[in-house]
């Protein structure tokens, strides 16, 4: 996604992600820096992660809307898709795993 993105913030003439720093500035998930995970915690981290980033790109998505910008839209639809089926997919790992 990292690509496609920094072309199309370009593309608009924004300024794409430069460096680590730049991430580091701009992270809104928080990272889980513990020594040790039990892997199933993990798996459920992941998937409220994931829910969380559907949950930005939709809010994006009704923003591009409101400005007509059809392109960047489309991008988000396919990484939408993406990032649900992933929710899904852990949630079914983490269900069967109980």
């Amino acid at each position: 996604m990292t690509d496609p993105l920094a072309e199309r913030v370009r593309k608009l003439g924004g300024a794409a992600i430069r460096s680590i720093g730049d991430i580091s500035r701009r992270q809104r998930l928080l990272d889980n820096d513990a020594t040790f995970v039990q892997p199933h915690e993990m798996l459920a981290e992941l998937r409220e992660d994931n829910g969380t980033l559907a949950a930005r790109m939709r809010a994006l998505h009704d923003l591009c809307d409101e400005h007509g910008d059809v392109a960047t839209a489309s991008l988000l639809e396919n990484w939408i898709d993406e990032t649900e089926h992933r929710v899904w997919f852990l949630f079914e790992t983490l269900r069967r795993s109980n």
